[in-house]
């Protein structure tokens, strides 16, 4: 089955979010993907638990239901890339010089969004806008053959 990466500073609110969103829209349509999500910045000192709170409430609010257990926050490794049919950043501004830092050869293979952080727009802004995009992204992919997943963009 190939697999959609969904990349994040933190691996706690927005990936996590896009992970559990994909992976509930999409097995509606086939199943034929499944989402993955890691952190290129971890900030386990920041972040109690497993996943922000806003994001359990937001899934909740929608009907979907939140893996029990819930894993903690993971970082990014080589292998994920590597494993990785489909690569997609949250926010370019924060996770293009991440990449470029501690992955730079996969830079350009990354699709980038524009989902802000709690530091820029409140979780009931940003939370429906990675919906909207999640939910184009899957249409896409179940519209168009896994194998040009790298033409979709």
């Amino acid at each position: 089955m190939p697999v959609i990466l969904f990349l994040c500073t933190g691996n706690y609110y927005r990936s996590r979010h896009a992970e559990i969103y994909f992976n509930a829209i999409h097995s509606r349509h086939s199943g034929s993907w499944r989402a993955i999500s890691r952190g290129l910045a971890l900030m386990p000192q920041n972040n109690p638990g497993p996943i922000a709170q806003v994001t359990i409430a937001r899934l909740q609010q929608l009907g979907i239901p939140v893996p029990d257990p819930l894993p903690f926050p993971q970082d990014l490794c080589e292998a994920d890339l590597v494993s990785a049919n489909r690569i997609v950043a949250v926010k370019e501004a924060e996770h293009r010089p991440l990449m470029m830092q501690r992955f730079p050869n996969w830079t350009n293979e990354v699709e980038y969004w524009h989902v802000h952080d709690i530091d820029c727009a409140l979780p009931a802004q940003s939370l429906p806008q990675l919906e909207g995009l999640v939910s184009e992204l899957s249409h896409r992919l179940h519209t168009n053959n896994p194998t040009q997943c790298n033409d979709l963009t």
